[in-house]
């Protein structure tokens, strides 16, 4: 065999394998996945895996995305300025979609208002920190909701807030709340007990950890009573009936008018009044006592309303939850 017609057959050779490579994969960047053509062959676990992934990846780009918006507000030592705004916190696209124009409405424009003052003005810690009060929908976009679990306000203790309802990050105390929902999921799924209250997983399976209120303060009142100076410090519902209850309740609206087959999960009879935003002819609603310490005893231990939502969301087709942390 001749040298040239040698060098033409590894040439062919390449070209065909070249081509059958690009059949089967397709890279455009480094933040990309991997394409495929068929994903047949993928298991169900696996392409709940690369679901996930995608999804925790666009989450850190909205949290990224807010911490920068946060940073460039703020001066050198950490201190906001007053041309922070609210709404630019909200960055998942598909939420702006599907509440469009609601900061515009003026309800919305006064708890901006207030919001904004508290954050650059107070002097007073406000939690959760400026780049996690709408940690929830950043997380959980629209279209993925298939859960809702309703909060009243944000955890009022420094580190425990982080914009997800009942949740707390890794390395803080699991509240006693929380430490419940773990007793009930080890009852109803077997689910093993774990170290840390970080509920993010959730979220990003669908599950929207919303708190009726989204920020909270924490500040001290000196009354001198007398010669005697006392110190009382304010913190549960502080930022109560300034408009976020109007907010959320748009949500959990627009949750209903615009989606189908959504298990609520409304535990205490503050989350329970929320039922009367929701379409039950189109959406499923689990009630039971709240998980605290002081009622879990009345009704919430044995609701098995872990299990049951799973169960509800494969009766329409949908992958469950992963309650497991």
């Amino acid at each position: 065999m001749s040298s040239s017609s040698s060098s033409k057959t590894l040439t062919d050779f390449f070209q065909r394998s070249s081509k059958r490579l690009k059949t089967t994969t397709t890279l455009s960047s480094p933040s990309d996945s991997i394409t495929l053509p068929d994903d047949s062959d993928l298991s169900p676990d696996q392409k709940s895996r690369i679901e996930f992934n995608k999804l925790l990846a666009k989450s850190k780009r909205n949290l990224k995305l807010c911490s920068q918006r946060v940073s460039k507000a703020s001066t050198g030592d950490g201190v906001m300025r007053l041309n922070l705004k609210l709404e630019e916190l909200l960055v998942e696209e598909t939420w702006l979609e599907a509440l469009p124009n609601e900061f515009e409405k003026p309800y919305a424009k006064k708890l901006c208002e207030f919001v904004e003052n508290e954050i650059c003005g107070s002097g007073f810690p406000i939690y959760p920190p400026p780049h996690l009060i709408f940690n929830a929908l950043n997380t959980t976009p629209f279209d993925r909701v298939k859960a809702v679990i309703i909060g009243q306000d944000p955890y009022h203790g420094p580190g425990q807030a982080m914009g997800l309802s009942f949740s707390v990050p890794e390395g803080i105390k699991v509240p006693s709340s929380l430490g419940n929902m773990y007793k009930e999921l080890k009852q109803d799924l077997q689910c093993s007990i774990p170290s840390h209250g970080n509920l993010e997983r959730w979220a990003l399976q669908g599950v929207l950890l919303l708190n009726s209120v989204l920020t909270v303060y924490n500040y001290v009142i000196l009354i001198r009573f007398f010669v005697q100076t006392y110190f009382r410090q304010h913190q549960a519902n502080s930022h109560a009936k300034k408009g976020w209850e109007q907010y959320t309740d748009a949500v959990i609206e627009t949750i209903s008018k615009k989606k189908r087959g959504v298990v609520f999960l409304l535990w205490g009879n503050y989350a329970q009044v929320k039922s009367r935003l929701i379409d039950g002819t189109k959406h499923h609603i689990l009630k039971a006592a709240h998980p605290s310490g002081l009622s879990a005893n009345r009704g919430f231990f044995g609701c098995r309303h872990f299990s049951r939502t799973n169960q509800l969301l494969e009766e329409m087709g949908m992958s469950p939850i992963d309650w497991q942390l």
